[in-house]
């Protein structure tokens, strides 16, 4: 079983940066392509990035484009998500989801809550 772990998650301003870091552990086997996505109060979960396992594909949701920046982590099997310009609306809880193919999630971790007060 593979064990996600979000971190980084906060309190801040408007316009405010987090960095959010997701490192994976246990049965870990060879490289893996790895998601944030989030969820706010009272709305479904939604897409907010997506890494391949090289590092070389990107994918970002149009609202988040140009403010966040997907990347993996100096420890194989972690991965970071910058966030700079925070907006009240990037408010939710963060998710980190792993998987053998781009796009394609088989474990999922428990979240990290994000605030971006107005």
């Amino acid at each position: 079983q593979v064990r996600l772990v979000e971190s980084g998650g906060g309190l801040v301003q408007a316009g405010d940066s987090l960095n959010l870091s997701c490192a994976a552990s246990g049965q870990t086997s060879g490289s893996y392509a790895m998601g944030w996505f989030r969820r706010a109060p009272g709305k479904e979960r939604e897409f907010v990035s997506a890494i391949d396992s090289s590092g070389r594909d990107k994918d970002y949701a149009d609202s988040v484009k140009g403010r966040f920046t997907i990347s993996r982590g100096n420890a194989k099997n972690t991965w970071n998500l910058q966030m700079n310009s925070l907006k009240p609306e990037d408010t939710a809880v963060y998710y980190c989801a792993v998987g053998p193919y781009y796009k394609m999630y088989s474990n999922w971790g428990q979240g990290t809550q994000v605030t971006a007060s107005s």
